[in-house]
């Protein structure tokens, strides 16, 4: 026993974990397998608890549907209870909006926000003071010189009527022209100029009334500067007031409104200058009595699609049917119209609009006559912005219809119920 027991205690050997115990005697080995120990984890350290979310229980669908309709509803009536007094305002934002880019590279130039804001906005009231000492006498001369030789031009135009219907007799028969037709004709010739005249005078002439109006010419500079001066600001105060889960799509959606809008309102006020300057001098130069008036009121009317060069060449034709004995002055009055379509569809619409761009002329029309039907000259003012949001926002839901599974689905196969 004792020998077994030394033989035990000697020939033994403890393999670790997992390991086996040796026997070894005079006869041979025995081994015997021993199970490894179990390790015990360590008890978990009992801590602080954590915080509690700081979000609460999500908004559901109609609740957000709901905050939407309640915004605009409430925009709604905000225009409708103050839309007298807004216009100085929403001038004054469309100023602050078109010269914030020249502002922020003034003030990456090393100069104070506040002074780029107030060198623009002197600049712009200088302007605009120029404006009403050189052209608005020169204007009104015009169109009183144009209320006087109405009734002149009325005649004239009666009598060129009735010239061209005279020919068209001799050369197509009493059968097809007769004296009825030639006098219904030169009648209503007559009446037409005397309509565009009189709708001519009382847009020229309302619209610098109203411009001349004491909120516009006080209060708009004013709010302008202020507006400037604390755009960054601004934008990034209503930045952080964006719900934080929409809070990336809306950024997208504003920089591409923004985008469109900053293209359309730059590009297209290039172009109504450019254009205004164009067929004034050109209408000028061709000998045209008003061709100072009708060339910028045309021009600046060309921000309405094809309304401005349309009304602009009627008026300028008809003026110069009225003036000018013969055709060839018809013809050069024409022509300058024509190099005006030319140059804003060759030149002046690519380079400073071209593909940044995407509102349908149909669908800027439609929002100017709807502006202006529902709020006047501030809703003419909204119509460009708000219809370019819309734009956008329905080209987003239009992207999110065409990937979800509304659209994707397949049909279902014959047989089948879908």
């Amino acid at each position: 026993m004792a020998e077994h027991d030394a033989d035990l205690g000697g020939g033994g050997e403890y393999a670790g974990l997992g390991g086996r115990l040796s026997l070894e005697g005079c006869a041979g080995a025995m081994t015997l397998p021993v199970a490894s120990p179990p390790i015990l984890a360590e008890p978990p350290v009992p801590g602080p608890p954590p915080p509690p979310s700081p979000r609460g229980p999500g908004t559901t669908r109609l609740q957000r549907l709901g905050l939407l309709i309640g915004l605009l509803v409430a925009a709604w009536l905000m225009l409708q209870l103050f839309a007298s007094v807004l216009l100085p305002f929403v001038a004054a934002a469309g100023i602050a909006y078109f010269l914030d880019p020249p502002a922020s590279r003034l003030t990456r130039g090393g100069m104070p926000r506040g002074g780029a804001a107030l060198l623009l906005i002197t600049a712009l009231v200088a302007l605009g003071l120029l404006f009403a000492l050189l052209l608005y006498p020169l204007i009104l001369s015009q169109i009183g010189l144009l209320i006087g030789r109405l009734p002149a031009y009325v005649g004239s135009i009666r009598e060129f009527a009735t010239d061209v219907m005279a020919r068209l007799q001799e050369r197509l028969g009493p059968e097809y022209v007769d004296e009825k037709l030639r006098d219904l004709v030169a009648g209503q010739a007559g009446t037409m100029l005397s309509v565009v005249a009189s709708a001519l005078s009382r847009l020229i002439g309302g619209s610098f009334a109203l411009f001349n109006v004491l909120s516009l010419m006080l209060v708009t500079p004013v709010v302008a500067f202020y507006l400037l001066r604390d755009w960054p600001r601004l934008v990034a105060q209503v930045d952080g007031w964006l719900p934080r889960r929409y809070a990336g799509v809306i950024r997208a959606q504003a920089r591409e409104v923004d985008r469109i809008l900053s293209a359309w309102l730059r590009g297209q006020a290039l172009c109504c200058i450019i254009l205004a300057v164009f067929y004034a001098a050109g209408l000028s130069a061709a000998g045209l009595e008003l061709g100072l008036t009708v060339g910028l009121s045309a021009g600046m009317l060309s921000f309405i699609p094809y309304v401005g060069t349309i009304t602009g060449a009627v008026t300028s034709i008809g003026l110069a049917c009225a003036q000018f004995p013969t055709w060839t002055g018809v013809a050069v009055v024409t022509c300058v119209f024509i190099a005006g379509q030319l140059l804003e569809g060759y030149i002046i619409y690519p380079r400073f609009l071209g593909d940044r761009v995407e509102l349908h002329a149909v669908w800027v029309i439609f929002a100017l006559f709807a502006g202006g039907a529902a709020f006047g000259f501030l809703g003419v003012l909204l119509a460009v912005p708000v219809a370019a949001t819309i734009g956008v926002l329905a080209r987003f839901w239009l992207r999110r219809y065409l990937n979800s599974p509304l659209y994707l689905e397949p049909p279902a196969r014959p047989g089948h119920e879908p």
